[in-house]
């Protein structure tokens, strides 16, 4: 499974990690800030992981679904015959989730209300003090970087602690 992302330097990773019925490991990462993530280039990186784990203990790959990744585990597959590359399925989640927000209104301005009540409360060291004493220790989930759902889950949270809420604004 290779998993992309970019730390707060800008620094762009690659992590790659191997999964087997005994779990999930982290098995190396990749500094791809100086890479340009052509087919070809994510291809060689991908075979070369391969090659690492080797090929008869890999059955499936996982990435997200960019084109130039389908494109590379095209090629991949293409060498390696008996490989299948499957999309990540949190990634397919989360670009429909983003296309919520960015097309059905309701979802974009309720997802900015959330935004602003969150970041209201954890910028106030006393209003952080009150949500916990009201939640019985319990914290939003708040709004990150990272993609995958966070937005749709702070919302879950603040509904779910709407009365908690209310009583400690009144």
């Amino acid at each position: 499974m290779s998993d992309g992302w970019t730390d707060t330097k800008k620094k762009s990773l690659c992590n790659f990690l191997v999964n087997s019925p005994k779990g999930t490991v982290f098995f190396t990462s990749i500094d791809t800030s100086e890479i340009s993530k052509t087919a070809d280039k994510v291809f060689d990186m991908l075979d070369q992981i391969v090659e690492r784990v080797r090929e008869e203990n890999v059955i499936q790959v996982v990435t997200d679904n960019a084109s130039n990744y389908k494109a590379a585990s095209d090629l991949l597959m293409e060498k390696r015959k008996k490989l299948y590359w499957t999309p990540c399925g949190a990634h397919c989640f989360d670009f429909m989730l983003e296309d919520f927000e960015k097309k059905i209104k309701m979802h974009a301005t309720t997802i900015t209300k959330g935004r602003k009540i969150t970041a209201f409360i954890y910028s106030r060291t006393m209003l952080i003090a009150w949500l916990r004493e009201f939640t019985e220790g319990k914290d939003l989930i708040r709004p990150a970087v990272t993609r995958f759902a966070t937005t749709y889950l702070t919302l879950s949270c603040l509904e779910q602690h709407k009365g908690a809420l209310i009583n400690k604004f009144s």
